[in-house]
């Protein structure tokens, strides 16, 4: 597990330095089937146009279960509209479950692998909200998150990219075209 671990940091600090638009972001979180919140906190590596490297790490403080979970995402815009952006992604992770002896499920344990499917959508500026619903593969159940995200190097008044020499004023960021 380190070993996978490794080898993905690695190729996201490849992906880094020829990286159109980074961001950083966080979100609230509930999981349907354990009534629980959280809060989670990412980075966004987006080296083309449709491809977004996102790095994540969350935690379930309120509810039933406590755990955190720290892994990567991996999204693909599949609509691309005026002002929107619709995507699907994966993700692959480690879970650590805090309080799983307290749980009643058969062969809980405090160490998991965390993987899941998911759609979401978003808006194309430079501090862009979000809004995904994710499926757990291994545990069988939902989430669902909303949180903002900035992306750094654009920018002016209205919060959209802006390079004078190539764009007009208020055209959206150019990974998100």
């Amino acid at each position: 597990m380190k070993k996978i671990i490794s080898i993905l940091i690695l190729t996201l600090f490849s992906f880094i330095g020829s990286a159109q638009n980074i961001g950083i972001g966080g979100s609230a979180i509930y999981n349907f089937q354990s009534e629980s919140f959280g809060a989670g906190a990412r980075i966004s590596i987006n080296p083309n146009n449709n491809l977004s490297f996102v790095p994540q790490f969350s935690y379930f403080f309120a509810g039933p279960v406590s755990e955190w979970t720290a892994g990567l995402s991996l999204e693909l815009k599949v609509l691309k509209l005026k002002t929107f952006n619709f995507y699907i992604l994966g993700h692959g992770g480690y879970n650590n479950w805090l309080n799983s002896n307290a749980s009643a499920m058969e062969g809980a344990s405090p160490t998991n692998w965390n993987a899941e499917l998911g759609i979401g959508v978003t808006t194309n500026q430079c501090l862009r909200p979000f809004l995904e619903y994710r499926y757990n593969i291994k545990f069988q159940e939902t989430n669902l998150q909303l949180g903002l995200l900035y992306i750094f190097g654009c920018g002016n008044n209205n919060g959209s990219y802006r390079n004078p020499k190539r764009m007009k004023r208020g055209t959206v960021c150019p990974a998100y075209n």
